[in-house]
């Protein structure tokens, strides 16, 4: 993108400050999805201890690993920046059965509704669309689906 299309700054001392930060946001994004999506999966990890250790847990086996690995590993990996593109999409494909077919009866997340689920869909498919950008270990190893 050429300088010229880009707005004029109304505090144009604050340009070297923007050169400087702006090629953080987009790992600031990622690892922002992918630290929350790790911190909500680790519930999972406790069910799946709890799972091996006998005890009664909520949902299929299949269910809670898949899960795990999908919102534990995956957050961890996508804040990484490793395998973005088969996390992020795994997530937001998650996100898109909770919005349609879980939380599809009304808008609002402070009453079960799809607005939160919606949100973070939308922002891991766009993580998925991107990959892990220029700061990430699918970039550092060369590789990245």
């Amino acid at each position: 993108m050429d300088e010229s299309s880009e707005p004029k700054l109304v505090l144009p001392f604050l340009k070297p400050f923007y050169d400087l930060v702006i090629p953080l946001s987009w790992p600031l994004v990622r690892c922002t999805v992918g630290l929350i999506l790790a911190v909500h999966g680790w519930g999972k990890v406790t069910r799946v201890i709890d799972l091996m250790a006998g005890q009664p847990v909520r949902g299929s086996a299949t269910q809670i690993v898949v899960l795990m690995l999908v919102e534990f590993l995956g957050g961890v990996c996508i804040s990484l920046g490793l395998f973005t593109r088969f996390f992020a999409p795994a997530a937001a494909i998650e996100m898109a059965y909770l919005t349609f077919f879980r939380y599809s009866d009304h808008f609002g997340w402070r009453t079960d509704g799809y607005e939160y689920v919606l949100m973070w869909g939308l922002i891991l498919f766009a993580v998925s669309l991107r990959g892990g950008g220029p700061y990430s270990l699918d970039r550092k190893i060369g590789w990245s689906l």
